[in-house]
């Protein structure tokens, strides 16, 4: 059996989904891998540490997709890749379905669609295939960097014969993965830190990662629902939300940084800093919005740009950090990758006793496969949100 590792079809992604290593793994389990020339080139994998690893390379996609039962992409394949899909093929990738306009036409030929963004995340066993954690712990580290590069003074305090530099204020707005890491990146610096969840829950480890939890007054009716919750499936009142803008707008009216982490899959980012903030902020100041690819955290935010306000707030469009650490970020997605890949198949005696072949064994009972898979059989599966 073969899998195909396809070259991404845009300047803005520097990744590649598998790598040399990840291919001597899928060797050992007895897959076949080939893989686009210049696939893993932005990545710093050139196309010989893919044939030292095993792995036949293709000059076209058209090639890999024509000789390829499974096929792996970082984002969605072209057009043109689609176009040679043939029933029966596997396409596994980061594929934004909820937004994907591409899913109709994969389900026409017959082809089952893996998208890993999707991947139950309190199962257990899923751990180790959680694209969303591993690209997100590198994007909130990165994300610090960024701002630190944009920023026009030091994070930490500095003791000088001309005086005393002040610590960076640095506000983070989401506690998820990428949160926690900037959290955490943060204080490494030497910047005094805070933070704003939804989820009361949070603050327990953002506190324990030495940051100050930006703290809205709740009922106690409010608290133990969201005790009772863990805090996920917590929908706060209008008052809340209200009473947490309020607080939010005064951190960041004395902030120096602000990083924003919020997105939720299938929907545009939630708005969480408007113009009547910005215009509070102090010049100089650095806003980095990591959903800015999904409509902006930030009002004025721009996917891959940086703007400049009136009152001199610097606003950073960051919309595809873990690119910009693409040989990590590509090493983790691939493994990954290969951790899932080993869940579609089954070994299958041969008439040779002595050996084993590899044969598909899709399952959609299965909890993680039946979640990942939005088309199987002709049928687009993803339910609409």
């Amino acid at each position: 059996m073969r899998i195909g590792v396809i070259s991404a079809d845009s300047a803005s992604e520097s990744r590649v989904a598998l790598t040399p290593d990840a291919v001597k793994k899928l060797r050992k389990l007895g897959f076949e891998v080939v893989i686009q020339s210049g696939a893993g080139q932005a990545a710093y994998y050139a196309d010989e540490m893919y044939q030292a690893a095993g792995a036949d390379i293709a000059s076209s996609s058209t090639e890999v997709v024509t000789q390829s039962q499974i096929i792996t992409t970082v984002n969605d394949l072209p057009a043109a890749a689609i176009d040679q899909l043939t029933s029966g093929q596997i396409v596994i990738g980061m594929l934004d379905p909820y937004r994907n306009t591409q899913l109709d036409t994969y389900a026409g030929k017959g082809v089952t669609v893996f998208a890993m963004e999707l991947l139950p995340r309190t199962l257990s066993r899923a751990q180790n295939m959680d694209v969303l954690s591993s690209q997100a712990n590198l994007a909130g580290y990165k994300a610090v960097l960024l701002a630190a590069n944009e920023y026009s003074r030091p994070f930490p305090m500095f003791m000088t014969s001309a005086g005393t530099v002040k610590p960076a204020k640095v506000v983070i707005l989401g506690v998820g993965v990428a949160g926690l890491q900037a959290i955490a990146t943060a204080k490494r610096l030497g910047a005094v830190v805070e933070a704003s969840d939804l989820r009361p829950t949070a603050r327990e480890q953002v506190e324990s990662l030495g940051g100050k939890w930006l703290d809205v007054p709740m009922s106690a009716e409010e608290a133990e629902t969201a005790k009772s919750t863990g805090g996920y499936a917590w929908t706060p009142s209008e008052q809340y939300v209200k009473d947490q803008a309020a607080v939010v707008d005064k951190a960041l009216s004395n902030a120096d940084i602000v990083i924003t982490t919020a997105q939720i899959p299938g929907r545009n980012a939630p708005r969480l800093v408007h113009g009547a903030t910005l215009a509070k902020m102090k010049a100089g100041s650095v806003l980095i919005d990591m959903a800015a690819g999904t409509g902006g955290n930030v009002e004025g935010s721009v996917p891959d740009e940086t703007i400049t306000t009136a009152n001199g707030v610097r606003i950073v469009g960051a919309a595809n950090i873990p690119s910009q650490l693409a040989a990590q970020s590509s090493d983790l997605y691939a493994n990954n990758l290969v951790n899932f890949i080993t869940t579609l198949i089954a070994p299958a005696a041969t008439n040779d006793t002595s050996a084993k072949t590899l044969a598909l064994n899709l399952d959609m009972n299965d909890e993680i496969q039946g979640a990942l898979a939005v088309t199987h059989e002709n049928q687009v599966r993803l339910a609409k949100r």
